[in-house]
């Protein structure tokens, strides 16, 4: 599930770096935190997979849209935070707004004044007014380090006000968890406000609401706090970081979210671990390979450092794995969440001549078990046994206990995007930074299993005449063609079994779900996929992405709360070994087939959730009801027609309208331009 801080043009840059910070230190590894931009929180389906949203100090007020957006999803039992705000709550008509609302801001044009966003606190009938920007001080308001006396006793030094922000009329409220309250300040002094209360929480037509007029994520040597160096002592410097890592910690649990324990926060891993270059022990000459790939035209063995695009790796004998996977791990847990950009350099570990690293190296993940799985697994699927100069996918491969991400190695590094031979694979047990669809954030805690394969082929713009080159339009399919060998692995034996594995699906375009029940909303996502391509020199090199939750426990769904007790319980390396030899195996039949995803498509529909889906298409003037028919066999676009009676269409963002058959109109869909709100049936333009 993520965490969203809203990072619109209305928020202080500031609060928000530091509130992801600080959220972050308390937060991992069981969710994702992550920004979200105004024209994503507007346009995007973010709510149903959204376990809070957070909103930082805030300049201005917010528009119409984005209130509309915030009360939708608060009242559909959403967790939302304000930090820096300012707030009253009183009755309808103390507050003089007719029915009850709670306004987040004055909208950019009369229209929207006039039309704030509106709550009502049905049962205690009451209204919640956020004021950002409309206080009124007699003196300059008074910005400063204050003391908070928490709702546990608990008394913390360190936390920035900035005077202008007040909550008000909360302190006797009914059904009104008292937070914090300031220590040794009056109401009247433009910090506190009229009752002195810092930090509440409550409860607001179903869902749960948590406003802090400090700016409990700010540190003391951050804008716009600016201590001068006198006043920075490392006493307060760590006073304040404590302080405000209580108060976090307290907040999030009021909201309902689950926090890590003390043993597993001691396990998260702060920055990238060392990576293993390993082959399959019948084919012993792959690393070497591979080495003598990325040094050209120099030999492997001169490789000893290659400063790449966006990392700079440096290459170790197996020799000297132990000292440099323990000094890796002694930073990785002694700090804090950092800036991706100061984890250098990365490491890899060579094992050569088909050796294994000692299995106390990595101790989330068998590399010899993987190898074994996997060799079983292609027996399986009837995969050739290859040679040195011809081997499978998965047969050699980079694995690390963290990394930042699986497709980031190979996307944003030229070098080993192009010269290494393929196919190989880059697995981990832990991203830092996981990537998902467009600018999503994927979350990869212990039990996830991410993992990125690099491919390469000629490429052909309109042609299938070589058997081992595609056409530019095909490439799309292979989305498609990953998550669903990912599915079919589900129902393998060795996974779940073909009872258990139906209750996977495909969500299109690229994701895979689960059903943990009869309701509509027990639909949870498992996992996903991601392909990258770049076009070099006549061929084309393809990343596929795919993250899966294996063995993760609430509030993460995972293939191993689908497992019924008696069967054997998953492990992530024959789950890997499985998801590989299917896709292999899949993968040789589109190449033969030229890029035809004919031998697919029924599997295809009968393993999605769409079948007849009547949804609600936004990209559309106006909006307009279609149903799901299929996908497309040459550019995969999604197929859908009009219900009967549905107005014509006068414009879409994202689509194609084509004849159809007895004169139908298809609405044909891009994957690349839509999201599609599962929970809510409709599909939306991510532009």
């Amino acid at each position: 599930m993520n965490v969203l801080v809203y990072s619109g043009p209305e928020i202080v840059q500031t609060s928000v770096n530091q509130a992801i910070s600080a959220l972050r230190s308390v937060l991992l590894p069981n969710y994702v935190v992550q920004p979200i931009s105004h024209q994503i929180l507007s346009s995007q389906p973010w709510k149903s997979n959204c376990a809070l949203l957070v909103l930082p100090y805030t300049r201005n007020r917010f528009s119409k849209t984005i209130n509309n957006h915030i009360k939708d999803y608060v009242e559909h039992g959403g967790a939302y935070l304000a930090i820096g705000a300012s707030a009253t709550l009183g009755s309808r008509s103390d507050l003089g707004i007719g029915i009850g609302h709670l306004a987040f801001g004055i909208a950019r044009d009369a229209d929207e004044m006039d039309l704030p966003l509106k709550f009502v606190d049905k049962e205690n009938k009451r209204s919640l007014v956020f004021d950002q920007g409309s206080e009124e001080f007699e003196e300059a308001p008074k910005a400063g380090l204050v003391k908070i006396k928490l709702a546990g006793g608990q008394t913390v030094d360190g936390i920035y006000s900035s005077g202008v922000t007040r909550l008000k009329g909360f302190g006797d409220a009914r059904g009104v968890f008292e937070l914090g309250r300031y220590e040794g300040v009056a109401g009247d002094d433009g910090v506190a406000g009229d009752d002195g209360v810092a930090g509440v929480a409550l409860d607001v037509n179903g869902g749960k609401i948590a406003l802090w007029s400090a700016s409990v994520e700010q540190a003391p040597d951050q804008h716009p706090v600016q201590l001068s160096s006198s006043e920075l002592t490392p006493e307060l410097l760590s006073s304040s970081k404590a302080a405000r890592k209580e108060i976090f910690k307290q907040t999030l649990s009021h909201l309902g979210l689950t926090l890590p324990s003390e043993e597993e926060k001691k396990q998260t891993i702060t920055r990238p671990l060392p990576q293993f270059l390993t082959s399959t022990p019948s084919k012993p000459n792959l690393v070497r390979d591979i080495i003598n790939g990325i040094a050209h035209p120099k030999s492997g063995d001169q490789l000893s450092v290659l400063a790449d695009n966006n990392d700079e790796f440096h290459f170790h004998l197996l020799e000297e794995s132990t000292e440099v996977v323990k000094a890796a791990r002694e930073e990785a847990r002694s700090t804090d969440p950092t800036d991706p950009a100061t984890w250098q350099p990365k490491h890899i570990v060579l094992c050569h001549d088909g050796a294994v690293p000692d299995p106390e190296l990595t101790p989330l993940f068998s590399i010899k078990d993987f190898y074994g799985h996997l060799e079983a697994a292609r027996r399986k699927e009837g995969l050739p046994i290859g040679s040195e100069d011809n081997w499978g996918i998965g047969e050699v491969m980079f694995y690390g206990e963290a990394v930042t991400s699986t497709q980031t190695m190979f996307e944003k590094n030229s070098t080993i995007l192009t010269q290494t031979p393929t196919p190989i694979v880059s697995l981990a047990s832990f991203q830092l930074a996981g990537r998902g669809r467009g600018s999503n954030a994927w979350l990869s805690p212990a039990g996830s299993l991410p993992l990125s394969i690099l491919l390469r082929l000629p490429y052909k713009p309109s042609s299938t005449s070589a058997p081992i080159s595609l056409p530019s339009n095909k490439l799309v399919l292979l989305q498609y063609l990953c998550a669903l060998a990912v599915v079919e692995a589900c129902r393998d034996e060795d996974i779940l079994g073909p009872d258990a594995g139906e209750k996977v699906r495909l969500k299109w375009p690229n994701d895979i779900y689960a059903t943990f029940g009869p309701e509509k909303e027990s639909w949870k996502k498992l996992g996903g996929v991601l392909v990258n391509t770049s076009f070099t020199g006549g061929r084309v090199e393809v990343i596929l992405g795919c993250g899966v939750n294996v063995l993760n426990t609430p509030p993460i769904a995972s293939l191993s709360q689908l497992q019924s007790p008696d069967q054997t319980p998953l492990t992530l390396e024959r789950t890997s070994a499985t998801i590989l030899a299917k896709f292999e195996s899949m993968w040789r039949t589109f190449l033969a087939e030229g890029g035809s995803f004919d031998p697919f498509m029924d599997l295809y529909l009968k393993r999605w959730l769409h079948t007849d889906q009547v949804v609600t298409l936004t990209t559309t003037t106006p909006h307009a009801k279609v149903r799901i028919i299929g996908i497309t066999s040459d550019y995969g676009l999604l197929r859908t027609v009009p219900e009967r009676g549905e107005a014509t269409m006068s414009s879409g963002l994202s689509t194609y309208l084509l004849a159809g058959n007895a004169g139908q109109g298809y609405i044909d869909l891009q994957p690349d331009g839509n999201s599609f709100d599962l929970m809510t049936n409709m599909i939306k333009s991510k532009s």
